[in-house]
């Protein structure tokens, strides 16, 4: 039976290397350009309401307002897209990036549940509105981490 051939070929591997190679820079990139972003006022107005609904960063934007607050998730978001980047000079770290990433994208897509604009009103529960469409593409990047950090524990042990 075909299909339970264990051995990849060559275009098999190059294709999983080609989009390993792609998965990484395209969640390295998002990172560092989304947490580029959280410096710019119409960014901070437009993740506000996310913000305030949210038990978890509703005390944190009361004590330290929406610009500061969304800089702080800015910066971490940069540095560890950087740190996810760094695999071939630094496996571990980028693991334990990686690993954060999955932290950071779990805490997003809990506010699809704690923000009511995330949500068509009048269509039910399981209608996205457009804010909550804009985060369930974390799906995929909640995907893209938990890749990458497999891939860089790999790496961290050879």
């Amino acid at each position: 039976m075909k299909w339970l051939r264990t051995r990849r070929t060559p275009a098999e591997d190059g294709l999983a290397s080609v989009g390993s190679s792609v998965l990484r820079s395209g969640l390295a990139t998002n990172l560092l350009w989304i947490g580029t972003l959280k410096f710019k006022r119409y960014e901070v107005e437009n993740i506000d309401p996310l913000l305030r609904s949210s038990p978890l960063f509703s005390r944190l934007r009361e004590k330290l307002g929406a610009r500061r607050l969304a800089r702080g998730i800015g910066i971490i978001e940069i540095a560890v897209g950087s740190l996810i980047a760094a695999k071939s000079v630094a496996p571990k770290a980028s693991a334990a990036a990686s690993l954060g990433a999955v932290g950071m994208f779990l805490t997003t897509l809990s506010l699809v549940v704690t923000t009511p604009e995330a949500r068509q009103e009048g269509e039910g529960v399981l209608v996205p509105s457009p804010a909550g469409q804009f985060l369930l593409k974390d799906t995929v990047f909640l995907a893209a981490a938990l890749l990458t950090a497999a891939e860089s524990l790999r790496a961290a042990r050879r």
